[in-house]
């Protein structure tokens, strides 16, 4: 249904995107890539290693440099680092394949990470209250994905992948119609230069 087309899987951290790609590109026979994972492998060091050594700016050039390299390939499942949205340059990557927005409620969040410590955006205030500012941040950034899935919070991954196939195989059949329908005026009134 996708073509080979890639999924990028974007929201906030905690909210499941590693697991439930791993899942997704076992059932659409895809490789699964995680941007974090992959720096780390890349750069020898852990994310928060290279946060505190170097610094926020650095870690985004580097998730950028490995979304430009991503992107290019097909056939993918890719798991973003919850910041990949703030990045401009990122969206024109993200663009080459199906957008997916894996969204939970911050109350669920906070369960999720209450005793991480590993997150390096989250060492500096209560949990609550740096989750909800994140979020606030970014959430007009998640909002311009392509598919919108928000998690109940007694969903099991298994039961998030059924509802993203299902939304991806949706959002393919909405744009199956509107190439018909493109094709079809482009026929009816085909295009004219006047000059």
């Amino acid at each position: 249904m996708l073509n080979g087309v890639s999924v990028f899987l974007i929201g906030m951290m905690g909210v499941g995107k590693t697991t439930v790609g791993q899942l997704l590109a076992q059932r659409l026979n895809y490789e699964f890539l995680d941007t974090d994972e992959f720096i780390e492998q890349a750069t020898g060091q852990s994310v928060s290693t290279i946060f505190a050594e170097s610094g926020e700016s650095i870690f985004r050039q580097l998730e950028t440099a490995t979304l430009a390299q991503v992107s290019a390939r097909l056939r993918k499942v890719v798991a973003t680092g919850g910041g990949i949205v703030v990045t401009p340059d990122n969206w024109s990557y993200l663009r080459h394949g199906v957008i997916i927005w894996l969204d939970l409620p911050v109350e669920q969040i906070q369960k999720r990470l209450r005793n991480d410590t590993t997150r390096p955006l989250l060492q500096q205030q209560d949990l609550a209250e740096r989750l909800t500012q994140l979020l606030s941040e970014r959430r007009s950034r998640y909002a311009q994905a392509d598919i919108h899935i928000l998690i109940q919070p007694d969903e099991t991954p298994d039961q998030i992948t059924e509802r993203v196939l299902s939304a991806i195989a949706l959002e393919c059949d909405r744009k199956r119609q509107m190439d018909e329908v493109t094709q079809r005026l482009n026929q009816e009134l085909p295009f004219q230069a006047d000059f």
